[in-house]
């Protein structure tokens, strides 16, 4: 599901070219049509026989869960945040920015992992075709040093690209994903028309089903004989959230809603017409997707070999990859990885006369030209992938204040980010099926807290009572993947892992960042919220001496306040006291837009500045600002019984606490000229 190319939101409101729905569909396509090249064999590893079972209900998952809530997503979405943007608009405060930190990590376990997966695969269909040099031999420790060594020379060209700025083209992408497709038509179509002239074959495949001979490693449930149709459909049921790779191109799908071009009518608060072009896309690009899931399952668990596709012991019982006895050599299993590959070459049928092709077109070279096929779209979907992380990154870390400065360029995080790519791929050993579950649990999470949102986005907009407001159609669909994720997550705890390892590590990261920066002046400018405020604070800007006197509402009156500051601070009566007033709002934010209210009672000026995140940045910001214009103006504060710890933790957390102390740091940093800087004066008893 990764952001391709372009696909965030731009800085600054810089506009995107957009295009043609249809044609932006292909980018989606270059990450969600590609698992095709490695889907169909994971399908039958995981579910055995019963991959076209499972498949048929993923197929309604994603057809009757997965796209309505992702129409309703690209409505509140439709400038590209994707489920994550729509849980951070939704929630506030320090809880919020956990909570996309976390998914943040589910998010960068799914780019990582498609980035490494796609190598991997791309590498698979390299090394196994006829015309690789070298003869393949995989160790008894389960290391494949030739595919290690074409998958991290993928990743390393995939980074070399970016370095030199690499650039999505959406034109390039319609060819990939057009030429991928209409090759996959041929083969999966070849298989099924063999299939509807040899009805024998699936007679075969649903006898054995029934028998309850499935070719799977291990079984969800006990299996009783003659158990029926209850037994099958709850092995199906079961089964089948370890098919999920074939929802991942959901989030793509919104994340890349920038680049679709609408109607010369659409609001931009509310482009009707790119949200309605970009639920065609998702419908189509889900529709073309279920249809291939679903005749490649069919085709490949019906005509291939099962011991092409999954590894037997000395028993004859399959065994999963990943639990294969160390040290012993893994038998040969030809369509591995590759499956609809394997019926491009022509090689052995489960069910054909030796010599038999599905198509007399099939054979050496035009299974070297799906292999071309299938490599080039693998490595652009890593490339999609990268893309979205040099985007998802720049997009909340700088802006939460939780990513060095550095973190908006694109060279230092490429080289970090190939980094990450090729130690995963090391910890993986370049295995295809082996990283399959940690990238379906971050397809889940995110599929799941999309889910979520919509139930939550809905409810808070709607009228009348509880189960009024509950809309049970999304409620039914959360809860289907909250139990999709959680079997996933149970079954395959691996992902967990994974994702835990990126989300501590962005959570250590984002924290020392926020910490290190906290002296940053994060200002992003003052906005007056009427006219009569402008004009007021044009007023105080332009006084010969502004005492600016900070204020908390509600302890002390403004005439209290104002006759023991004058007396603490021996003010004179003819220098006007202005009061500032700031109102906090979140104070996680780090660099927020604050609105400036200005009133003028009694002789007196009170400012009050709203939305701000930290009254000592606001109030070093306030002097700044004024000082650009007249005289540098002082800051009067009172003494504080608070401790240093309370306070230092009250600036970091809270955004108060150590004012006085903090506001002198923040200017000192700020202003590298001391004539041109506010005073800081603290009295009193």
């Amino acid at each position: 599901m990764s952001a391709q190319p372009g696909s965030a939101s731009p800085p600054g409101g810089v506009k995107h070219h957009q295009s043609f729905w249809l044609w932006v569909m292909c980018l989606t396509g270059l990450d969600y049509f590609s698992t095709l090249g490695y889907q169909p064999s994971i399908a039958f590893d995981s579910a055995g026989r019963l991959a076209p079972l499972a498949t048929v209900v993923l197929v309604l998952v994603t057809l009757l869960g997965a796209y309505p809530v992702y129409a309703f997503v690209s409505k509140c979405s439709h400038e590209g945040q994707g489920s994550i943007g729509m849980l951070a608009n939704l929630f506030g405060g320090w809880w919020a920015k956990l909570l996309v930190l976390t998914l943040l990590g589910f998010a960068a376990t799914d780019f990582v992992i498609t980035k490494t997966l796609s190598a991997a695969d791309a590498a698979k269909h390299m090394i196994e075709n006829s015309l690789w040099p070298f003869p393949v031999e995989e160790a008894a420790d389960g290391w494949n040093f030739q595919q290690l060594g074409a998958t991290a020379f993928l990743l390393i060209l995939l980074g070399g690209m970016f370095m030199r700025s690499f650039r999505e083209v959406i034109g390039m992408a319609v060819v990939i994903v057009g030429v991928y497709l209409v090759l996959n038509v041929i083969v999966i179509g070849s298989g099924v028309l063999y299939l509807a002239e040899h009805p024998a074959v699936l007679e075969n495949w649903w006898s054995m089903v029934r028998a309850g001979d499935w070719v799977l490693a291990e079984s969800p449930i006990a299996v009783v004989p003659g158990g029926g149709w209850l037994v099958l459909a709850a092995v199906v049921f079961l089964i089948f959230p370890k098919l999920a790779l074939g929802l991942s191109g959901f989030e793509t799908g919104v994340a890349v809603m920038p680049l679709i071009r609408g109607d010369a009518t659409d609001d931009p608060a509310s482009p009707a017409g790119r949200i309605r072009n970009t639920r065609k896309l998702l419908l189509t690009a889900a529709l073309i997707m279920s249809t291939g899931l679903m005749g490649s399952s069919f085709v490949v668990s019906t005509l291939i070999p099962p011991d092409a596709l999954v590894y037997f012991d000395e028993e004859g019982k399959p065994v999963k990859p990943d639990s294969w006895p160390e040290g012993k050599p893994k038998p040969k299993a030809r369509a591995h990885e590759r499956a609809l590959a394997y019926l491009a070459h022509a090689e052995p049928l489960a069910v054909g006369t030796e010599g038999e092709k599905l198509n007399p077109i099939f054979g050496p070279v035009f299974g070297t030209v799906y292999d071309i096929s299938t490599v080039v779209i693998l490595w652009f979907a890593g490339a999609s992938a990268m893309a979205g992380l040099l985007n998802l990154v720049p997009k909340y870390l700088p802006r939460y204040g939780m990513a060095p400065e550095w973190a908006r360029a694109v060279r230092p995080l490429v080289i970090l980010l190939t980094g990450v790519n090729l130690l995963v791929t090391v910890i993986f050993k370049a295995d295809v099926s082996a990283q399959g579950d940690a990238y379906a649990t971050g397809v889940l999470v995110l599929i799941t807290s999309a889910a979520v949102a919509t139930v939550i986005e809905k409810y808070r907009t709607r009228q009348g009572s509880f189960g009024g407001k509950l809309s049970l159609p999304f409620v039914v669909i959360a809860a289907l993947f909250i139990y999709t994720t959680a079997a996933i997550v149970v079954e395959k705890p691996v992902g967990l892992m994974i994702s835990s390892f990126f989300i501590a590590s962005i959570l250590l990261v984002s924290f020392i960042s926020r910490i290190a920066r906290s002296r940053e002046l994060r200002f992003a400018g003052f906005k007056p919220v009427d006219i009569q405020s402008k004009l007021l604070w044009d007023t105080i800007r332009d006084l010969d001496l502004t005492i600016l006197v900070p204020h908390r509402p509600g302890r002390r009156t403004l005439a209290e306040k104002e006759q023991s500051i004058r007396r603490e601070h021996r003010i004179p009566r003819d220098l006007m006291v202005v009061f500032v007033e700031v109102e906090l709002a979140d104070a996680s934010e780090f660099v927020p837009e604050q609105v400036i209210h200005v009133r003028e009672e009694q002789g007196r000026y009170i400012l009050r500045i709203t939305e701000a995140a930290s009254i000592s940045h606001t109030l070093a910001a306030l002097a700044l600002e004024m000082a650009k214009v007249g005289r540098a103006p002082e800051i009067h504060f009172g003494w504080t019984d608070e401790s240093v710890l309370s306070g230092t933790l009250g600036f970091l957390l809270f955004g108060e606490g150590n004012v006085p102390w903090m506001v002198r740091a923040l200017i000192r940093k700020a202003e590298p000229n001391p004539a041109k800087r506010p005073l800081i004066i603290i009295a009193g008893a």
